[in-house]
């Protein structure tokens, strides 16, 4: 009985016998995240159940991912089937208001432009001997649009899937220290102080019947067009219909609280699973945050440059600023641009324009990995 025990407690601190370096630096990669949102307010309702994840999945012998283990159950019941993220689309849906949109369609160009940043990034990781699949899984870090990001990485590039969470959920925090620069330096002085207040009065507001309308023609148009991506459309334009039609409150009411509460929670702590050191801690891993750098950057770029040749058409009437909301980190890009464009003529009001952009983005990102999920099902790539 007694040589029973002692072998049963011998079994005590087992873990930290087996604790490897890369298990440590993960382990404090966590706490730093968990820092960045408890101290710094830094997306905290993803990066607390991200960084405590990551936390757990480094400590040995617990064998939490393995068969049987709880984050590994959390993981297959919504990640590995990509559950988790079509249902945050709802969420966002419900939460999106399309009207600034629908009110001045052109800035839906904008949100346009402001995906070309993905394509061009595909290119660079292409060069860089990435193959197709992990390719555009990395491009789409650019649309600073974590969801998109984790339902192609999900399904098409599994082993990639937390490094391009964690860089599209840090570079989407970062939007307000990221873009500022690249806005100064792609615009003059007198670009950035373009009054558009006097063109928001004038702007007729949509009718119900045209908001209902939108999110099913999106639906039915950008199925047609892009059927590889369908769920990702579908999923936002259903919670959008369903804030619009004003008919189901209650569900409109879930999935922008309990349902989106609940999956943002497992979402997070099955992210954070899959930073186990030694799978994350490699050269693969840094190239996928540099690339996602690159393809934010790029992004803004393209839509601020989009911006000042719509300045130019419309012979002055359009702030270039407007531009780097092309991107989805909504509604954050938008609020930047109010911020800066304020910096240079204090009478000015850019946000409902700027939110147009936004909500073009968030369409466009959404929209671009679906084209190119199409194209490669179209190649034979995926099946």
């Amino acid at each position: 009985m007694f040589e029973a025990i002692m072998n049963g407690l011998s079994g005590l601190g087992a873990g930290v016998a087996h604790l490897q370096g890369s298990n440590l630096v993960m382990i404090a990669v966590g706490g730093v995240l968990l820092y960045l949102a408890i101290k710094k307010d830094v997306e905290p309702l993803l990066l607390v159940p991200i960084g405590f994840g990551a936390i757990l999945v480094n400590i040995p012998l617990a064998n939490l991912m393995g068969e049987g283990g709880f984050l590994r159950t959390i993981y297959n019941m919504g990640i590995a089937n990509e559950l988790f993220p079509l249902l945050i689309f709802i969420g966002i849906g419900a939460m999106t208001d399309f009207g600034p949109l629908l009110e001045n369609p052109k800035i839906f160009l904008l949100g346009a432009a402001g995906q070309f940043g993905i394509f061009l990034t595909i290119g660079l990781a292409l060069l860089f001997g990435f193959d197709k699949l992990d390719a555009v899984t990395i491009g789409v870090i650019g649309a600073c649009d974590g969801p998109t990001a984790i339902f192609v990485a999900s399904r098409y590039a599994p082993h990639l899937l937390a490094a391009v969470s964690v860089a599209a959920y840090s570079y989407m925090s970062l939007v307000p220290i990221i873009q500022p620069p690249i806005m100064r330096l792609l615009t003059t002085e007198k670009e950035r102080a373009i009054n558009m207040t006097e063109r928001a009065k004038k702007t007729a507001p949509v009718s119900k019947n045209a908001r209902i309308i939108f999110p099913i023609m999106v639906t039915i148009f950008g199925g047609l067009v892009a059927p590889q991506g369908l769920p990702l459309i579908a999923t936002i334009m259903l919670g959008n219909l369903m804030r619009e039609c004003g008919v189901v409150s209650r569900l409109t009411k879930a999935t922008e609280n309990e349902i989106a509460n609940v999956v943002t929670l497992f979402l997070g702590i099955s992210i954070g699973a899959t930073m186990d050191g030694v799978a994350f801690l490699t050269t693969q891993t840094l190239m996928i945050l540099m690339f996602g750098f690159v393809a934010i950057c790029l992004d803004t770029v393209c839509g601020v440059l989009f911006g000042k040749l719509m300045c130019f058409l419309t012979g002055g009437r359009i702030n270039p600023l407007i531009g780097a909301a092309g991107i989805s980190a909504y509604p954050m890009a938008a609020r930047v641009v109010q911020k800066e464009g304020l910096k240079h003529n204090p009478s000015n009001y850019l946000l409902m324009h700027a939110v147009g952009a936004n909500t073009g983005g968030q369409i466009g990102s959404v929209m671009a990995a679906a084209i190119m999920l199409s194209v490669l099902k179209g190649m034979g790539i995926i099946p």
